[in-house]
């Protein structure tokens, strides 16, 4: 009997070959494997001619989450918006079925976003990521999505509940992040919703998620995340990031002014808003430990009780400096 697969790494030629075909690209086209993860993500090479192929992983998105998820992508770029969008098939179609041992994939071939990851930004790059992050909320400001709803319960109460599928109660970080989560959840549900406008949000932009040129010029991609939420969620979970990537903190504060700067020339942040910065940006972080419990084999290799301890780690001195700037919403652990 040929053994049955919970998931599989699909042959990166036979994919240029299948790609070729349905968008009339070259026959000579080069595939190749970028990266695994949560998706697979493969590069499609011809004469004067790139795009990225992504495979999603079976079972992890629905096909209406995925067209949700390019409905959106196309009126960002119909906006003049510099994000990665899908591309039409020779049919007009832009998800493909595939049968992988495991079952039905779907693939989405995507435009390629020119320049290069830059983990130490400029300040000219971070205003550009502010404006940018900027117009996307503001384009879409009020809109539904058929994606997540980024509520506490979902970032907080259900991630905790994950992270106890695999990590013990017991442990100091686990006592820690049940007592965090129900203050985070307090500092929302204090704030209210007038201090939270919600649309759409990206939920997962840092340096990873973005190429960038030599000009500056920023092109933001990979949507998998893209759901309902309150705009802060974007804006805080980017300083937390620019925050652990730059240990000079005077650095981190000069570049999240740009970024603020930039995001601000498009769409005012509240007083409200930039208060919940600090429980916003922990509870993004809250919540990708429950997406890493929950996908471990794919998103990372290395969770352990040494890997929770660095994550927590990192959580408490992002609060831990916000309380000592003396904000009045951040939470203190017990």
């Amino acid at each position: 009997m040929t053994f049955p697969v919970s998931a599989s790494t699909l042959d990166a030629t036979m994919l240029g070959y299948l790609v070729g075909e349905r968008y009339n690209m070259s026959q000579t086209s080069a595939c190749r494997l970028l990266k695994t993860g949560i998706n697979h993500t493969y590069l499609l090479t011809a004469p004067g001619q790139q795009a990225v192929l992504r495979v999603y992983s079976y079972n992890w998105r629905t096909r209406a989450e995925i067209e949700a998820e390019l409905a959106l992508l196309l009126k960002l770029y119909a906006l003049g918006l510099n994000v990665s969008f899908p591309l039409a098939d020779s049919e007009g179609g832009y998800i493909q079925e595939l049968a992988a041992p495991e079952g039905t994939r779907y693939a989405v071939l995507f435009s390629f976003a020119e320049g290069d990851k830059t983990r130490w930004l400029t300040p000219a790059a971070c205003t550009a990521i502010g404006t940018l992050m900027g117009r996307m909320h503001q384009s879409t400001v009020g809109q539904v999505l058929e994606r997540p709803t980024y509520t506490p319960n979902l970032l907080l109460t259900q991630s905790y509940a994950s992270a106890l599928t695999f990590f013990a109660a017991e442990l100091p970080e686990m006592q820690y992040l049940r007592d965090i989560s129900a203050q985070l959840a307090h500092v929302f549900s204090r704030a209210g919703i007038a201090a939270a406008p919600t649309g759409t949000v990206h939920l997962d932009i840092w340096y990873d998620n973005m190429a960038i040129t030599s000009q500056d010029e920023v092109t933001l991609f990979d949507f998998d995340f893209c759901g309902n939420g309150p705009a802060i969620l974007d804006v805080a979970y980017f300083c937390k990031q620019l925050f652990h990537i730059e240990t000079d903190k005077q650095q981190y504060q000069e570049k999240m002014s740009y970024f603020l700067n930039g995001y601000a020339s498009v769409r005012n942040l509240s007083v409200a808003e930039r208060q919940l910065l600090p429980a916003a940006g922990a509870a993004v972080w809250f919540f990708y430990l429950g997406v890493q419990v929950q996908r471990f084999d794919w998103s990372n290799i290395f969770l352990s009780v040494n890997y929770l301890k660095m994550y927590v780690s990192k959580m408490q001195a992002w609060l831990t400096y916000h309380e000592r700037l003396g904000s009045q919403q951040v939470p203190q652990a017990n």
